[in-house]
């Protein structure tokens, strides 16, 4: 296969990595799936909607178990791009950052002066950024990315295609487009007259669309993949009662799922004779989540452990390889409430005993959810229950199989999951 093209800032840090530690461990390739948002509460309640509370999920088979402790550098509930800028450098930094300390350089947990992705593209290492959001979220982006703020998506988007990784599969063909181009989603909206498909073409990639699209890609000769798959994020991310009155469904029919994006960018990757690392990231489980959309939040779960069985079984395939998984906080805090529910056909209440927000399959007032049948062949209702629409620091895990998932301690600081990922790409002693 064709040798990537290092960007700039890679090779220039390159030098850095021959003041890191000697090869101590096992080393082989690293997988980061990043199920946004999802805390055991949440994967519960996966259980129970996709398999029944006596079933199993892909994620339930995870041989290694962790508890994430996800705490910023300036407050206790992680956010996304602070924590993806944690699980990147592995060190601590301020909630608002993205690939920075809030607007200052980060040298690594590792010593180099770049993010674990980079330092791996200056291993000649292939990496791939996969997920169902836009482009520029900071879940994958930050791995590549550094920028005083997330808001400047378009900025995020340049640096995302100029990365070098090898596979980019996303949303956000508006932040790829100038004002003025239609795209095959809709039209641009940059303002600084860039057209990034056409660059990212320029630099060898192949660029596709849609579902059938990705699916129909060569995984042997194709080297680049870029994936557009909507103008936006591939889900709509607002709530169940607005989807519903405006007609969208949760997620577009033409974009490929997360599964799919993993199957067809683990191929390719998997390619590269010097090994690989891949971001992939299921976003709708945090921003469906955060606009407290039950309905979507389970169809996302689902969708996000359907990724996780595709993702096991490349593992069982190539055992030089680790998965290792976390989010970085709870969305909404979902909670299952069955027991004194309306029965199969009625309607939830609009809020607990408590006071807490109540919704089923139709948002508030909605029809309750049916578990998957359990052991004895029944099948339960139950409704979701949310704290609010912010994020909070709820039960988080750290799951892991594969190559060197045995270091996974009972307890995992967030920086601790870069420190497993550089332990099994590099062989240094960061977890000693």
């Amino acid at each position: 296969m064709h040798k990537l093209g290092l960007p700039t800032l890679v090779l220039s840090a390159a030098l850095t990595l021959a003041a890191l530690p000697a090869a101590a461990q096992e080393t082989g390739n690293v997988i980061f799936f990043h199920p946004d948002g999802t805390s055991v509460n949440a994967w519960g309640a996966a259980r129970m909607y996709k398999v029944g509370p006596d079933g199993e999920l892909n994620w339930d088979r995870l041989p290694s178990i962790g508890v994430y402790t996800g705490h910023m550098a300036d407050r206790l509930t992680g956010t996304s791009h602070g924590g993806a800028t944690v699980h990147a450098y592995g060190v601590k930094v301020v909630n608002d950052s993205f690939g920075l300390n809030g607007t200052e350089p980060i040298t690594s947990a590792s010593g180099a002066d770049m993010s674990i992705a980079q330092e791996a593209m200056a291993a000649g290492k292939a990496v791939g950024l996969i997920q169902t959001g836009h482009i520029a979220e900071p879940g994958t982006a930050a791995f590549v990315a550094s920028n005083e703020s997330r808001r400047n998506t378009d900025e995020i988007a340049e640096a995302v295609i100029e990365s070098g990784a090898q596979v980019i599969l996303a949303g956000g063909e508006r932040f790829l487009l100038p004002e003025g181009a239609e795209g095959r989603h809709g039209p641009g909206e940059r303002t600084d007259g860039l057209n990034l498909i056409e660059r990212a073409e320029e630099l060898g990639y192949t660029v596709v669309y849609t579902r059938d699209e990705l699916l129909a890609v060569d995984t042997e000769t194709v080297d680049r993949l870029l994936g557009v798959f909507a103008h936006n994020h591939t889900f709509n991310d607002q709530e169940r009662e607005r989807n519903l009155i405006e007609g969208k469904p949760t997620y577009i029919e033409t974009a490929p799922t997360i599964a799919e994006m993993s199957e067809v960018g683990l191929a390719i990757l998997s390619r590269a004779e010097e090994g690989f690392f891949a971001v992939i990231e299921e976003e709708g489980t945090d921003n469906i989540a955060n606009n407290m959309n039950a309905y979507g939040a389970l169809q996302a779960l689902v969708r996000a452990d359907d990724a996780v069985g595709v993702v096991l079984d490349f593992v069982d395939a190539n055992p030089d390889t680790l998965l290792v998984m976390a989010a970085d906080s709870d969305a909404a805090g979902m909670q299952v409430v069955s027991g004194s529910l309306a029965e199969e056909g009625e309607a939830v209440a609009a809020s607990t005993e408590g006071g807490g927000t109540l919704h089923g399959v139709q948002g508030s007032f909605g029809d309750v959810f049916m578990s998957a049948k359990d052991d004895q062949g029944v099948e339960h209702p139950f409704g979701i229950a949310w704290v609010g629409y912010n994020d909070v620091a709820g039960g988080i895990l750290v799951r892991a199989a594969g190559l060197n998932s045995d270091m996974v301690r009972p307890l995992m600081d967030n920086t601790d999951v870069y420190k497993l990922m550089h332990v099994t790409l590099f062989g240094s002693d960061l977890l000693n």
